[in-house]
């Protein structure tokens, strides 16, 4: 049984949708460049999600989760998750992005279903915005 997750989680590394150190932003400068400058935002009730364009070609993800919203450590760390591994699934579709996601109030009164289906929602919304911007761009 061991070897059998022990594979599984191998393969699911190997082909490309890992979630790595390198697909975080990590420092106040990284947040900064996008909350300067976001001209992709997708909204919703729980989270605002804010992106821009970066020079990497690999997407990079970035987590705003306030005690001020969500009391409790264990129901931000959920939402920490969720958000990660919704994101991570969604990766090769958000290449060359930096995106910040916000907590809003009441984000934690949602099953976790709820949540994925929101936030596969917005990551979709977010992608069809990336691409008519990419296209509206001259070469």
């Amino acid at each position: 049984m061991e070897q059998a997750i022990n594979v599984e989680w191998q393969t699911s590394r190997n082909s490309g949708y890992a979630f790595t150190k390198s697909m975080r932003l990590l420092n106040s400068s990284d947040f900064q460049n996008v909350f300067d400058d976001a001209p992709l935002r997708t909204s919703h009730q729980h989270f605002l999600v804010l992106a821009r364009q970066n020079q990497l070609g690999i997407p990079r993800l970035g987590l705003v989760i306030a005690k001020k919203h969500i009391r409790h450590a264990v129901d931000r760390n959920r939402m920490k998750r969720l958000i990660r591994e919704t994101f991570r699934v969604k990766q090769q579709q958000l290449a060359g992005i930096d995106v910040i996601v916000l907590a809003r109030k009441g984000m934690n009164d949602s099953t976790n279903a709820v949540l994925i289906e929101q936030l596969n929602g917005q990551w979709q919304r977010l992608i069809r915005k990336f691409q008519k911007a990419k296209s509206e761009q001259p070469t």
